[in-house]
């Protein structure tokens, strides 16, 4: 089949516009001691509309495992799971192009208002970084806040296969 110039420069154009995605809301309880930040959603999250909705995403795996519980698949339960245990979540992001899911793609990003958040809910003693990528991001738009306590653990997406669930457990298992 010939496709005409004009249908090779759309399909080529397709390939390589970045879309724009914007984050989720935060979920955060009444009390939260540990504030989780990734980047922003995959298209698998966003296609769902959930915080870590790729299937093979270990996060919600590792939060339950941590606590003892058995793992649910819910997404309201989940939700009220993190609530319950004073964990709160959110992504450095609130809007950013990126053409995949990997944080390797991420443009043009915008960041979240977290220091207004922190500043809301004084109980938070712990940011936690969900991968590297989301501390890089973290600290290009806000200082350090000498009361927190911060930690980059290991990145809970399937891209990160360079770790083994059970060495993922090991390390979440300092802020969790």
């Amino acid at each position: 089949m010939h496709m005409s110039t004009k249908e090779v420069e759309q399909k080529n154009r397709s390939v390589t516009i970045d879309e724009e995605i914007q984050s989720f809301e935060p979920i955060i309880g009444e009390k939260p001691r540990v504030l989780i930040l990734g980047t922003i959603p995959g298209k698998d999250s966003l296609r769902k509309n959930e915080y870590y909705g790729h299937a093979r995403n270990s996060f919600w795996k590792i939060i339950y495992q941590l606590q003892g519980q058995t793992f649910e698949t819910d997404y309201k339960l989940k939700t009220n799971f993190l609530k319950e245990n004073g964990i709160a979540l959110w992504d450095v992001c609130r809007s950013a192009n990126r053409k995949s899911s990997l944080d390797v793609d991420i443009k043009n990003e915008q960041p979240n208002a977290i220091a207004a958040l922190i500043e809301a809910n004084p109980t938070i003693k712990t940011i936690a970084f969900n991968g590297q990528k989301a501390e890089k991001l973290y600290f290009n738009y806000n200082p350090k806040i000498e009361h927190l306590t911060y930690l980059t653990l290991l990145s809970t997406s399937p891209a990160n296969a360079a770790f083994s669930f059970e060495q993922k457990i090991v390390d979440w298992g300092r802020v969790i």
